[in-house]
């Protein structure tokens, strides 16, 4: 499971750009204007081959120092709590102000790494200047310039150093053996009423009103020969709507509990259609290579003519093309309608997940496939593919040998992983794809 590192900091010390640089692609705004970071932003980094997974925490609040004061310790209160690492950015130019202090004694009480990162230091000076961050009582800090790069590559081996502690942390290591299967969507979607339904009890309050479940609950389901862990979150809902601190510790809260799980059940009101949030929310759980079951809830409500199913399901499909081999179910948590056979198909897709194909097998049906429709030649210089395998990862990955994997286009990788799909099970599973030099 991927360590996830906050970047904590009051406003406008270079946090946006320094998660920009992690996460390589400008995806956070960046500003001059104080606080225009207003939600947290998520994202992957991978360096010297560890993976984790990346918070900007930002600056919620606009306007007087005191505001900016208490998000900013709701910020790292949160930090502290969810991350396993955290990057404390300041900004040498400011120097220490009174809320980086402030800061620092919040980071000093607790035993997770904590990394100090002096930023905008761009010249010798400036390197001078950043030693009086000694007085925060941090220890060692890093000089860093978020603009231009320099530094970061020696944060991030002192980074990574410390993913590699945290890889196995769990806190729900008790039942760490069993498979977890996340509930997940916009909130009032219908998220515990569906676990509800599955569990026979009102273990989870529900109400109509959007946002009552502040936390992810665990519920361990031992029933029609399934045992598992059915994990129910908070609602995720458009970073513009999220403004209590609350709501936002909720967000990644649920954020982590797609990272610690196996398979996503992402609950779709019916009543709303497919939106763009939860379109985030699949990519989120594709993102971070897990199944997913789209549960289409509230299906009782819809009035249906003859091909309306079809048509609901199709423009799913359309929207998260091109990973369309996906289970799409219309249930019912109210009448109970198909809720069973959604933890079915999550079950199956659980194991499509874990589906190891034979060497022998795989080239027996890939190799005549790729032989038959190889890859455009460019430049007058033909593609080969000689041999593959499927690589001995948690989740499905493989690696096709050729003489010129540089030449290999997207296109052609979707080709190919359409194929696998239709000679071996994966429904419901991200498949990567790797051409590599024989």
């Amino acid at each position: 499971m991927n360590s996830i590192v906050a970047i904590v900091g009051r406003p406008n010390v270079g946090k946006s750009t320094f998660f920009n640089r992690l996460v390589q692609r400008r995806e956070a705004i960046v500003d001059s204007v104080s606080g225009v970071t207003r939600d947290r932003h998520y994202g992957k980094s991978d360096w010297n081959g560890k993976e984790f997974s990346v918070i900007d925490t930002g600056g919620y609040a606009i306007g007087s120092d005191d505001i900016f004061e208490e998000e900013i310790r709701k910020q790292v209160d949160l930090a502290i709590e969810e991350a396993d690492i955290i990057v404390f950015v300041v900004d040498v130019e400011d120097g220490i102000t009174p809320m980086d202090t402030e800061v620092a004694k919040l980071l000093r009480k607790i035993k997770k790494p904590i990394f100090l990162a002096v930023n905008k230091v761009d010249n010798a000076m400036r390197a001078n200047d950043a030693v009086e961050f000694y007085n925060l009582g941090l220890g060692q800090y890093h000089t860093i310039s978020s603009i231009n790069g320099s530094g970061t590559g020696e944060l991030l081996d002192a980074i990574s150093e410390k993913v590699n502690d945290t890889e196995e942390h769990d806190p729900e290591n008790a039942q760490d053996e069993l498979p977890r299967f996340a509930v997940v969507g916009r909130p009032n979607a219908g998220k515990s009423s569906f676990i509800n339904a599955l569990i026979g009890e009102d273990r989870n309050i529900v109400t109509n009103i959007a946002g009552t479940t502040r936390d992810s609950i665990d519920t361990q389901y031992n029933r029609f020969g399934f045992d598992f862990n059915l994990v129910d979150t908070a609602g995720i809902r458009k970073k513009s709507k999220v403004k209590e601190d609350l709501e936002f510790y909720s967000v990644m809260r649920a954020i982590r509990s797609i990272e610690y799980s196996d398979v996503i059940l992402l609950m779709v009101d019916a009543t709303r259609g497919f939106e763009g949030q939860d379109e985030k929310i699949f990519w989120l759980a594709e993102k971070n290579r897990k199944g997913v079951v789209i549960l289409i809830n509230k299906w009782d409500l819809i009035e249906k003519e003859t091909n309306t199913m079809k048509k609901f399901k199709q423009d799913i499909l359309k929207k998260v093309e091109p990973f369309t081999d996906i289970p799409v179910l219309f249930i019912s948590a109210l009448t109970k309608q198909r809720i069973y056979k959604a933890i079915e198909t999550a079950v199956e897709v659980f194991e499509n997940r874990k589906n190891r194909i034979k060497t022998s097998a795989l080239n027996e049906a890939m190799l005549e496939i790729v032989k038959s429709y190889p890859p455009p030649a460019i430049k007058g210089k033909y593609i080969k593919i000689k041999y593959c395998m499927q690589l001995p990862t948690a989740t499905p990955q493989f690696v096709f040998f050729c003489n010129l994997p540089q030449y290999v286009k997207d296109p052609y990788k979707r080709f190919v992983e359409n194929k696998l799909r239709d000679r071996f099970n994966f429904t419901g599973v991200p498949i990567t794809i790797y051409f590599r030099q024989k």
